[in-house]
């Protein structure tokens, strides 16, 4: 018999598909215990569609993220207006969609978390905070994400003193946004807008084995491990006939990041694919990447089950998003990591320190620097210790996750 439990959920994030789904896939859990669960997310249509499916009731905010990064690059001079918009929005969302003694969770760009987390204040909701990925979160092992407009003292490099300077950019970065929408509610403003919204008891939402939380800290964090949305949509049919055509193929995909120069970059991926006598599936993802020149070896498709196809493919060539990342180690296949932004550079490292694959030095691959990634890839060894490694991912991360919620709400 299930565990029943009457109590409202709002899940909130402002970010890429690797934002949403991991929600998606925690609201599915405690649907399952019995939670009344919302979502409030980006308007695109995918994440609609993709929470849909899963049968998520979603309550769309703000701007389309998609139009957003595809689109012209805002000016720096407008990051205040922007970060200021970003927490109205959602602490009017929240604050419409959750209830008094409820639960709110919140992942994704800072304003976002910071409307969300005032709204949960405002109502008396519990409020948790949710990292995708352990750099999120202060620690000695690691150095906080540097804002390009609030760069840190080359001379620094003790990451306890580079978090303490975190604090003084979040502040200069946000403070005037989220503390002048604070007030204007009735709240108190925070001294330290950082550790007030992500708050003393951080969730971190990896699994532990690819994105573990070393000790020792200077905090507690909550780690559940990977949120997983489990996926059963079948692939289409025209690319279930191309991948029984012939030898597994090569994966090269780039999610959600828009690339500076996508046909150099299908035209490199291609190329280099080739050059290790293998096939190409290009996921087109939102750099648009496509075929290169209409070869029978080459194939290109939109967004389909990446839990069904990847243990289908020789290796996966992509981004470093969280997600992306855990499917394929979930899925025990070689990986070759083209980091572009933010986390990815971390998953990168990690996916190279497991030895379960390559990181690509730098964000712009080439023909040639992407064969000798991948040539690398295709090892022996890798494959057998991605292949390991697989067995040890674990997919309870959203089941672990909605109990402690459930639980912390009714206490």
């Amino acid at each position: 018999m299930r565990e029943s439990h009457d109590v409202r959920v709002v899940l909130s994030t402002y970010g890429s598909r690797g934002d949403v789904e991991p929600l998606a896939g925690l609201a599915v859990q405690l649907r399952a215990l019995g939670a009344r669960v919302r979502v409030c997310a980006p308007p695109d249509e995918e994440f609609a569609a993709r929470l849909a499916e899963a049968g998520v009731e979603v309550v769309p905010v703000g701007q389309s993220v998609r139009s957003l990064v595809t689109g012209p690059r805002p000016a720096p001079t407008d990051f205040p207006r922007r970060a200021a918009v970003l927490v109205e929005q959602f602490h009017e969302a929240v604050l419409a969609a959750a209830e008094p003694g409820g639960a709110v969770v919140a992942t994704g760009l800072f304003p976002a978390v910071a409307g969300a987390q005032a709204a949960a204040e405002k109502l008396g909701a519990h409020f948790a905070y949710v990292a995708l990925q352990p750099t999120m979160l202060p620690s000695p092992h690691h150095p906080p994400f540097e804002y390009p407009m609030r760069p840190y003292p080359a001379e620094v490099t003790d990451n306890r003193e580079l978090w303490a300077l975190n604090i003084e950019a979040m502040n200069a970065l946000f403070g005037e946004a989220v503390n002048g929408h604070r007030a204007a509610v009735g709240l108190p403003v925070a001294e330290n807008v950082r550790d007030h919204v992500f708050t003393d008891r951080p969730w971190l939402a990896t699994d532990p084995t690819l994105g573990p939380w070393l000790l020792p800290a200077d905090r507690e964090v909550v780690h559940t491990g990977a949120w997983i949305l489990p996926d059963d949509r079948p692939l289409p049919a025209d690319l279930e006939a191309f991948l029984t055509a012939g030898e597994a193929p090569v994966y090269v995909g780039f999610g959600s990041m828009p690339l500076h120069d996508a046909a150099a970059t299908a035209r490199a991926a291609v190329d280099a694919v080739r050059a290790q006598g293998r096939r190409v599936l290009l996921g087109r993802g939102w750099a648009r990447l496509a075929e290169a020149d209409g070869a029978a070896d080459c194939f290109a498709v939109d967004e389909v089950n990446q839990q069904a196809l990847f243990p289908r493919v020789a290796a996966v060539v992509h981004h470093g998003g969280a997600g992306t990342t855990t499917t394929a180690a979930r899925a025990g296949v070689p990986q070759v990591l083209v980091p572009q932004i933010v986390d990815q550079p971390y998953w990168a490292a990690r996916v190279a320190a497991l030895g379960i694959g390559v990181a690509h030095d730098g964000p712009t691959p080439t023909a040639d620097s992407l064969s000798a990634a991948l040539r690398q890839a295709l090892t022996p060894g890798i494959a057998e210790r991605a292949a390991a490694v697989a067995g040890g991912i674990r997919d309870d991360g959203a089941a672990v996750a909605a109990k402690l919620l459930l639980e912390a709400a009714a206490g």
